[in-house]
């Protein structure tokens, strides 16, 4: 079986979870759901579709009228794919693309100000992305579906994730040069 790239899995993944989608939905979904944790370009999620429809995965309806939406429907392949893809404990090395941690590899060519500023900032960010999780969790109803618990889960790991950033921030605000915990 072919290896898919983690943009692919989340096609399958949202289709899989909320139905059959069109390429616009998918994108409004990734704004929603994904995004934070791994962002994908919107031109992936009109490029992915048609191309998991020609391996099997997908299978394309075009509407005879209207808009002419192409909308994509799981297939029992592309299920077994994205069981698959789930049970297998190796998810390979993580990524990270913070710009804010490149800054401050570089930060000792700059001025102690600029991580201040920097470090105040980030933890402004930071504190919003905080607030917002924790809001969200607080919406959740009690976890009766499993997509209800994926979810409980996700924002628990995103709040102490957050939590984590603004202490970091907020304590090299205060103090640039400590090293230490």
């Amino acid at each position: 079986m072919a290896e898919y790239s983690p943009a692919r899995y989340v096609v399958l993944g949202l289709i899989a979870r909320h139905g059959p989608m069109t390429p616009y939905e998918l994108k409004a979904r990734v704004e929603d759901d994904i995004q934070p944790f791994w962002p994908i370009l919107h031109a992936q999620l009109y490029r992915i579709p048609p191309e998991l429809a020609q391996a099997g995965l997908l299978r394309e309806e075009a509407e005879a009228g209207g808009r002419r939406r192409r909308i994509f429907h799981l297939t029992d392949d592309g299920r077994t794919a994205l069981e698959r893809w789930v049970a297998d404990p190796d998810t390979g090395e993580p990524e990270t693309r913070d710009p804010a941690q490149l800054k401050l590899f570089f930060a000792d060519l700059g001025a102690p100000a600029d991580i201040v500023a920097l470090a105040t900032q980030q933890a402004a960010q930071h504190r919003k992305w905080l607030t917002h999780y924790q809001s969200l969790r607080a919406e959740l109803e009690p976890a009766e579906d499993s997509r209800q618990s994926a979810r409980a889960r996700l924002l628990r790991l995103g709040v102490l994730h957050e939590q984590t950033y603004v202490d970091f921030w907020e304590s090299l605000a205060a103090d640039p040069e400590r090293l230490d915990d």
